[in-house]
This record gives C-alpha cells, structure tokens and sequence, in this order.
C-alpha cells in the first residue's frame, strides 16, 4: 500500500487537497472563490464560509482522483499557518477530525516552507543545498534549503511584499482583482520604456512600498498632464513594472547566490508562474552557470500538493503533531 498522505490547504481563499503515496502526487484538486473579485481583495469572513462549503466535496473529489480511500491514509497534512485564521481554522478543525476518526497521525505543516517542496512533487528536483527566491502576495524571501526539513531564511521583504506590488499597481490601473496575471499578460504585449526607481536596501532583503509609491505619483502626474494616459499606454506600463518588480527580485538572488557560492537555484510562489520572472530566471541562470528550477503552474498557486509533499518528509521524519495543535495567522518560518 505503501505510504499515502492527504494534504489539505485553506490559507487564503483556495481550497485544495491532494494525494499523494511514497512521495508521488496522485490527485491535486483546488476549488477556486471568485466571489472576492468584486471586492478587490480577499474578504477573509467571505472566504472562510466558501472554505466551510468546500472542504468536503474538494477532499472526497481528491480521493476519488487518486483512486483511495479514507481508510488507506497513513496520515492528514494540513496547513497550519501562516495564512487568514479564519480560513485556516477550517482547513485544521477537518485535518484535526479527519485524523482523529480514523486514528492516523497529523502532520501540520507551514505554508512558505511547502512552496520551496513544491520541487519535489515532480522532477526535476533540485540538490541540497538551494536556494529558493519564495514570492507570493504575503511573502518575498530568499530561503536557504539545507534540506527537506532544515531551511534558513537568508532575506526577506521589510514591508511591502512582491504579488501585493502587482495587486495594488492593478487597482491603481482599474485592472479586476488578482491582478497579477492581467498585468503579466499585458505587458507581453508592451515595451518596459517607463524607468521606476529600484530601492536601495542593503544585504538581501527587499522593499516594494517605494515602488508602489512612485508607481501611484507617475500615474497621477501623466494621467493630469494627458487625459487617457493609462489606457492609451496600459501595456507599456505593465510591461515597465513588471521589469522593474522582477529586476529587484533577480538582482537580489543573484546577490545571495554570489554570496553563498550556491549555484542550485530556485523560485517558488504565485509570483514564480510569471511569465517575466520565469524567463529572467532563466537568462540570468545561462549567465552565471546556475542549475535553475522552475515549478509547473500547477504548483506554484496556492495548492495541496505541496503540502502533501511536505507532509511525507515529515512523516518519514517522525515529526507529527498532536491533537491540541492550533492553527496561527503568523508563523515562525
């Protein structure tokens, strides 16, 4: 039978849970709320109660996939945090129950450190010791993975993170919510010809509350000046911050590869499905001899299969969790 792990997630507004036995992914299902569109952002009230619809149709459709049943599970995955603590108050109560019914082992399991295993739920998989530029809308670091299980974070952002400069350079445009993916689909059709000033912040952290800031007066003083400024050149002002947003995140990990003398380099994330960091990666990996590595789409969103990824290291480490675990927005990486 061998060992087969159920992961679930519900740290935003994805329901996710997976499947996986002796370290392969058999099923990943995500149930997706576009109810927060209409409000710009992620209402955390609206996305627990849509995490309480789904949970269960999502893991029952989970198993049906991976042709297992309830009984076969040597173990629940969920994550713990860091994450909305209503939504992540669902995703562990049903872990916490789920296990505790069928007498299996939990495995609680933080958020960021399963985006860097999201490697390992394909190959190919990067060697020990990496390093991991992790961004998404809450998080930008730049992780030292010594191993499965032992992880240092080298850099991290002091306000402002990467996907929330996409998101709230969106809004400044009248993009829909996530913006993200609308500004890296617009500026592949656009020429970066906007310069946006790169902050200067020492080692390897980063900051992207300037940016946001510049990026709001320059829309303010070309939108006063000419009237129909942003529509008349919406694509080249995506293509401009999306150059300037990946340029501070590849400067910075080229940095820390310099540095560390690392030449195994990845990038994990919701921000690591776009198209402009993919590809600067990838240049930039050609120039400095990198072995780079780049997660399928599927697993650099928010998902379960990283989590069951992470639950197995854990598993195999004997590193479970009690009934009395609890979930916490804010979690030591």
């Amino acid at each position: 039978m061998g060992i087969i792990i159920l992961g679930i997630e519900s740290s935003c507004d994805d329901t996710a849970a997976a499947v996986l036995r002796d370290g392969k992914i058999l099923s990943n299902v995500v149930a997706s709320q576009d109810v927060h569109r209409q409000y710009g952002g992620v209402v955390p009230e609206v996305a627990s109660r849509a995490h309480h619809e789904n949970i269960v149709p999502v893991v029952d459709l989970a198993l049906k996939n991976a042709g297992v049943k309830k009984q076969d599970l040597s173990a629940v995955a969920f994550t713990r945090g860091p994450g909305l603590i209503g939504s992540l108050i669902v995703g562990t109560s049903f872990a916490k129950a789920l296990a505790l019914a069928l007498g299996i082992p939990l495995l609680d399991v933080h958020h960021m450190q399963a985006h860097v295993l999201a490697h390992f739920a394909e190959a190919p998989v990067p060697n020990f010791p990496f390093l991991c530029l992790t961004v998404s809308g809450g998080h930008t670091q730049i992780v030292l993975v010594k191993n499965h299980l032992d992880m240092e974070v080298l850099g991290t952002t002091i306000d402002d993170a990467a996907g929330e400069a996409f998101d709230k350079t969106g809004k400044l445009l009248g993009l829909d919510y996530p913006a993200g993916p609308l500004i890296d689909q617009l500026a592949q059709t656009g020429q970066p010809v906007f310069d946006f000033p790169e902050p200067q912040v020492p080692g390897l952290n980063f900051s992207f509350s300037g940016l946001k800031t510049s990026i709001l007066y320059f829309l303010r003083e070309k939108s006063k000046a000419q009237p129909g400024f942003v529509e008349a050149n919406l694509a080249d002002i995506c293509a401009s911050v999306q150059d300037r947003i990946v340029s501070i995140l590849l400067k910075k990990l080229r940095k820390a590869a310099r540095q560390t003398g690392i030449k195994e380099i990845a990038i994990a994330g919701g921000v690591s499905a776009n198209s402009g960091l993919r590809a600067g990666l990838e240049k930039m990996g050609e120039a400095e001899g990198w072995s780079t590595y780049i997660p399928a789409f599927e697993f650099c969103t928010d998902n379960a299969a990283m989590i069951a990824v992470t639950g197995y290291f854990k598993f195999l480490n004997g590193d479970f969790a009690g009934q009395d675990v609890a979930p916490t927005a804010r979690m030591e990486f």
